[in-house]
């Protein structure tokens, strides 16, 4: 490891983010241009936008036979969407949650956790099933976007006042450069944040694993945090936790799917993600459902939660970087899934039995 590959790494994020800024305000400026709904516009452009990082970085891995990245990305791009963003969006405005809005995603981000981690359980995600997933995605953004036009005029209202374009029209050509120039940096950013990701991995005598799912996770994740930040102070919480949660379906759907076809053989997954992390990906999209469904609303002290969770994890998962073998999925829930899942129940109990 050298100070090349840390700057190489910091210069792949640089772009990342730059290059996400770009495609989303081109996006979605050509689409307002175009007519589309803000609302439509919010669901995919915004959404997507903010997870190119994720797709880009993923290929690249995917195509460099780099399965450790490629799950690392993923997995712990999911868990920072909900521990950090969540949490730290919750911290600064306690997020109020239009039910219609969650009442199915969250429910379809466990669902799909779920099944990604069935699939992987074999200790490989075949070309076949990748196909699956992102066929998944193509339904999922179809029922999406036909709910999406029943909404009520408050949230279109909400989500138009959200998006990231400018005051001063464009033209539809600056429009498609700044899409294309934004393209172009995501696919040079990616490059460099691989390679400089897999320089620290070697540099450190550690798995592509743990630096998927930290570092490269966590950069990867920046354009979600900002936009769900600046939601969050602007009082937008819908489109906060909207964004987290469309950005971990995206993940799971298109990035973990796209990069499964694109990897000859398939994607390997070690026994260390399918023992550790893809159980905890799972449980941290549990524990959102006593918190939405029911509650409707993530209060301050849960997002300290959650951010304190997430410590936890980043400690124990460089601690045992080094580990033989693999914790048990025993140790997993004990440690992480029943204090995490109670303490998230624990409003729901109390409602019912003052009711």
């Amino acid at each position: 490891m050298s100070a090349a590959d840390v700057l190489l790494l910091l210069a792949g994020l640089a772009l990342l983010v730059a290059g996400a800024e770009l495609l989303v305000r081109g996006a979605a400026s050509a689409a307002l241009a175009l007519g589309i709904s803000p609302l439509v516009i919010g669901l995919t452009v915004v959404s997507f936008g903010t997870s190119a990082p994720e797709l880009v970085t993923g290929i690249m891995a995917a195509a460099r036979a780099e399965p450790g990245i490629v799950i690392g990305n993923v997995v712990g791009s999911n868990i920072f969407n909900v521990l950090v963003i969540l949490g730290l969006a919750a911290v600064i405005a306690p997020l109020t949650v239009d039910r219609q809005l969650v009442r199915v995603d969250v429910p379809v981000m466990v669902a799909l956790s779920f099944v990604a981690w069935g699939m992987a359980a074999g200790g490989t995600l075949a070309r076949w099933e990748g196909a699956l997933l992102v066929a998944g995605l193509v339904a999922y953004l179809l029922v999406t976007v036909r709910a999406s036009r029943r909404a009520a005029p408050e949230l279109e209202e909400k989500i138009s006042d959200g998006l990231p374009v400018g005051k001063a029209p464009r033209t539809l050509v600056k429009d498609v450069i700044f899409v294309a120039a934004g393209l172009g940096l995501l696919v040079w950013g990616a490059a460099w944040l691989v390679r400089g990701a897999t320089a620290l991995a070697k540099g450190f005598g550690v798995s592509e694993l743990v630096i998927g799912l930290t570092v490269v996770a966590a950069g990867t994740s920046l354009p979600e945090l900002a936009t769900s930040v600046v939601a969050a102070i602007r009082g937008h919480t819908d489109i906060a936790v909207g964004n987290a949660v469309g950005s971990n379906i995206f993940n799971l759907l298109a990035v973990l799917g796209t990069s499964s076809m694109v990897a000859s053989g398939g994607i390997s997954v070690s026994p260390t993600a399918l023992g550790f992390d893809f159980p905890l990906m799972l449980l941290v999209a549990v524990a959102c459902l006593p918190v939405f469904l029911s509650a409707a609303k993530v209060e301050r002290w849960e997002g300290v939660l959650f951010l304190g969770v997430y410590a936890g994890y980043l400690v124990w998962r460089l601690a045992m970087a080094g580990a033989a073998s693999p914790p048990s999925l025993a140790l997993v829930l004990v440690t992480f899934g029943v204090p995490l899942v109670g303490l998230t129940c624990l409003p729901l109990v109390r409602r019912r039995l003052r009711g």
